[in-house]
């Protein structure tokens, strides 16, 4: 029985891998076409603004709120642990160096990969199920480049800006800190924030932004190009998406780390 058993799952699984080596060398395709294009130009400039209105205005409220409140739970456990060694002084340097080398890529890009990446899986999905897209096509126009390189794009221009807009937002939050509970003068704080972060830590936040939003853009612009099975299917297919997204978010965070810290220290 056992055996019978074994040999029934084998078949299963062998099917799953092939399923996913598919899909992956799927994905692989349709980002070197979204590539392809961008590179020869073919780029619809007012539908790339319209997304970016979309994407980055309508999401501006949230970062404002998070990015406060995590600078200020931030400055708080940074004031009550450091307190303890008699270094509060140093607040200013634990408050910004974390949120611009690390929380702020981070969390903003989970939080962008739940709002808007989730509403391009959702978008791009019910047009595919609709048969939009094959309507496109009929038409005569690349769905991809009428449809995801504008929301592609956005991602990668607007991504940078909530963060740059996050990280000062955090870092008012943990002035405020200084200024309330660690009775630290402001214009101690600023010096030390200035202080302490250099280029370095500036452009290693950057990059990771940078490979962040096209993550972000390419699994979920891929997964909602690709939906199927119906209204069903688009919640499965926009699951998967943010999913994946938080994922190789994580681990290209590891991994990017890892190399600025190998090459700039």
């Amino acid at each position: 029985m056992k055996l019978k058993q074994l040999g029934l799952l084998i078949p299963r699984a062998l099917k799953s891998v092939l399923r996913y080596l598919h899909s992956v060398g799927e994905a692989i395709f349709f980002f070197g076409d979204i590539m392809s294009l961008i590179f020869r130009g073919r780029i619809r400039w007012n539908e790339v603004l319209n997304q970016m209105y979309e994407q980055g205005v309508q999401s501006i409220a949230i970062v404002i709120l998070t990015s406060l409140a995590i600078g200020t739970a931030l400055g708080l456990d940074g004031f009550i642990t450091l307190q303890r060694f008699g270094a509060k002084e140093l607040m200013a340097h634990l408050v910004a160096l974390s949120l611009v080398r690390e929380l702020g890529p981070v969390l903003i890009s989970w939080i962008y990969s739940g709002k808007v990446g989730s509403g391009i899986t959702v978008e791009l999905g019910t047009m595919n199920i609709q048969d939009q897209i094959q309507a496109t096509r009929a038409m005569g126009v690349n769905p991809i480049e009428y449809l995801v390189i504008p929301r592609f794009l956005a991602c990668l221009l607007v991504l940078p800006v909530l963060v740059i807009i996050s990280e000062y937002l955090g870092i008012t939050g943990g002035y405020w800190v200084a200024l309330t509970q660690a009775h630290l003068p402001g214009a101690f704080y600023i010096h030390e924030t200035l202080k302490a972060v250099n280029y370095v830590d500036f452009l290693s936040g950057f990059i990771k932004i940078f490979f962040f939003a096209v993550i972000i853009g390419w699994i979920c612009c891929y997964q909602g190009f690709y939906t199927q099975g119906g209204a069903i299917g688009v919640g499965r297919f926009t699951t998967k998406a943010v999913a994946y997204s938080l994922i190789a978010v994580i681990l290209s965070n590891t991994v990017l780390t890892k190399i600025i810290l190998t090459f700039w220290g």
